[in-house]
């Protein structure tokens, strides 16, 4: 069994916690750790236990599997839709209207 990459578990916790406007702050005191431990998972010096593991699952709202193995393919809309599930119903109906906008307007290029 290979051992864990925890540069690329680090990454996509990072990637994942910006995409969300989070703090390392924030994700440290959700998860009762220090920023530092926050800040050696992201680097990729530490590993974490499974409580921590399922819990950064739960505040960042993206599975485990993606965590630990990450994306099978660059076409993946997994931190979008990770994204917009953290949204509520206000935002996700603004979401709706800008994304129906922006392919509006980049069909519109396409065609000229």
């Amino acid at each position: 069994m290979n051992n864990p990459d925890y540069l690329s578990i680090g990454s996509r916790i990072r990637r994942q916690r910006e995409l969300l406007g989070y703090t390392r702050e924030f994700l440290a005191e959700q998860l009762a750790v220090s920023t530092n431990f926050c800040r050696d998972i992201e680097i990729g010096a530490k590993g974490m236990s499974l409580k921590t593991l399922i819990n950064i699952s739960m505040i960042l709202n993206i599975s485990t599997d993606y965590i630990l193995f990450g994306q099978e393919n660059e076409n993946s809309f997994e931190p979008i839709i990770n994204m917009l599930k953290s949204c509520n119903k206000t935002e996700l109906k603004y979401l709706t209207e800008i994304i129906k906008y922006y392919v509006m307007s980049h069909r519109k290029k396409q065609l000229n």
